[in-house]
């Protein structure tokens, strides 16, 4: 029966993909096509459709529509378009096979819908199966991205290194950032780390343990940690907490605590200016003499 089913759906193509056009094209407005050209719109409905029957007549060959659904995923179709577009072919197909045939009872219905489903579902797990792998792969390259964005060691000058802190750090977080410290001083051959705070909305337990613990492992492998943008309400909550940062310097700014860090590597900030004047005048007053 699968095979009377085949051979009158392929036998009148022409009249199914019309009806399948006017139907597709009556949803134009429900988000997946609504910034799409008519022309556009158009071409892709005929290439989905004649792939749909290429599978058909291949007996559930699915290469093209693998290189179908890339080209969608491309070019950012929803993947509403394609589930529709499976649905409504099975609709159109159903019914005209049940408007050429003058006998229908239970059976022949039940053999006709299974037969319609075995050539849809493969479509459908095959388009599923795509969009679901390139939404996995997008979501990795995004996850990794932030990962890096959201612990950055920069090295600001010899031996001295910078972490801002941006946002809510929660434990997966905080690993990353023990890792990132970790991994900055052995690289950059850090004497001191800043860990800037600034940007870090909520100071409560677990954040301060988290940056304890990563200052006593930055101390561990030989380097300071000096811990920067202490706002009086963080300051306030860590005393309410009763959690002790007395292991390590802390400063209320980054300039504040890039000052320090020169000072823990013997250097220091020198006014040029004051000393060029300071030798105009001694010049002046050897002049004078």
């Amino acid at each position: 029966m699968d095979r009377k089913f085949r051979k009158i759906v392929l036998d009148n193509s022409d009249v199914i993909v019309q009806k399948w056009i006017d139907e597709i094209e009556s949803l134009k407005g429900f988000n997946y096509t609504v910034s799409v050209s008519d022309e556009l719109l158009e071409s892709t409905n005929r290439e989905f459709v004649n792939i749909i029957f290429s599978s058909i007549k291949d007996q559930g060959d699915t290469k093209q529509l693998k290189a179908f659904s890339e080209k969608l995923i491309n070019l950012g179709w929803k993947v509403s378009y394609i589930t529709d577009g499976l649905q409504v072919f099975r609709r159109v197909t159903i019914d005209f096979i049940l408007e050429q045939s003058d006998q229908i009872n239970t059976g022949y219905i039940s053999q006709l819908l299974q037969s319609v489903d075995k050539w849809v579902e493969p479509l459908i797990r095959q388009l599923v199966n795509e969009y679901s792998g390139n939404w996995e792969n997008i979501l990795s390259l995004q996850r990794v991205a932030l990962q890096e964005l959201s612990a950055p060691l920069i090295p600001v000058i010899d031996n001295i290194t910078v972490m801002p802190l941006v946002g809510t750090i929660d434990t997966e977080r905080a690993k990353l950032i023990m890792e990132n410290l970790l991994e900055g001083v052995m690289k950059h051959n850090s004497e001191v780390v800043l860990i800037d705070i600034t940007g870090v909305p909520v100071v409560d337990t677990m954040v301060a343990h988290h940056i304890v613990q990563a200052a006593e492992a930055v101390r561990l492998v030989g380097s300071t940690c000096i811990l920067v943008g202490i706002r009086p309400e963080i300051a306030q909550t860590i005393v309410n907490l009763g959690i002790d940062l007395g292991k390590f310097p802390t400063k209320s700014s980054l300039r504040k605590g890039f000052i320090k860090a020169l000072e823990l590597t013997n250097r220091r900030i020198v006014d040029t200016e004051k000393k060029d004047n300071a030798i105009e005048q001694m010049i002046d007053s050897l002049g004078g003499a």
